[in-house]
């Protein structure tokens, strides 16, 4: 069965595949763009070790205890496509996803734990990490460039649960949790107003055929930024 996120995701690797569709920009200079076919394969990586490494499945639920930024932006849009359920408060959740993998998170009610280095070139998690909790930038570039489900997600089962608690479909997704907005925008998505702000900003952008120019809050968005993006209407 097909949702709005294996929809969206088809859109984007076969529209305008080579043009750019997410750019991040983070502090130390760190600036990445994906195109769409890109930006697909690195959805469809995570896909597949979320399913085939870490058991995920349809109604599944991951937290992303993360900022805005393109990682979760990815974390996000795999789990959608695989028909999970994405927790965005502190609900209870089989799956956690973290930029801080301490003790506590590895001791936590979290069937996997799964560490995520957010420096844009990051290879691995800079350290050690508590038993079990299973590192992200190490894993998932060894996962295939094209996803391939195990099992039929469904519209009916819910997409995202918010910081509010106000939960929505997968069938929902884009028509009830993504931002609205015109055709084709260059969009100007700042990360200071956190992840749940970004992911429906995003989504609502590329429903249009837009892309998204995601910037971290230590980046000072400029003239130069805006026009070298063609970002307009900011």
């Amino acid at each position: 069965m097909s949702i709005p996120a294996i929809e969206l995701m088809t859109a984007l690797r076969s529209g305008q595949s080579t043009s750019p569709r997410l750019t991040w920009y983070g502090p130390n200079s760190e600036r990445v763009e994906l195109s769409g076919r890109v930006l697909d394969n690195w959805v469809a990586k995570t896909s597949n070790l979320l399913q085939d490494e870490l058991d995920a499945e349809p109604g599944t639920r991951l937290r992303l205890d993360l900022p805005a930024h393109w990682k979760s932006v990815i974390l996000a849009l795999a789990a959608w496509q695989l028909g999970m359920e994405l927790v965005l408060d502190d609900a209870d959740a089989d799956l956690l996803a973290t930029a801080d993998p301490g003790p506590a998170a590895a001791q936590g009610a979290f069937d996997v734990v799964m560490a995520v280095a957010l420096p844009a070139l990051a290879m691995r998690w800079p350290g050690g990490l508590p038993t079990g909790v299973v590192d992200y930038a190490a894993e998932v570039r060894s996962h295939g460039d094209v996803y391939l489900a195990h099992a039929d997600p469904e519209a009916s089962r819910r997409a995202v649960r918010t910081a509010a608690g106000t939960a929505h479909t997968h069938g929902e997704l884009l028509n009830g949790f993504a931002a609205a907005h015109d055709d084709g925008p260059r969009l100007l998505v700042r990360a200071g107003d956190g992840l749940e702000s970004a992911l429906a900003q995003s989504l609502g952008a590329w429903k249009s055929d837009g892309s998204v120019v995601l910037v971290h809050p230590d980046v000072e968005v400029t003239q130069k930024l805006l026009s070298g993006e063609r970002i307009r209407g900011h």
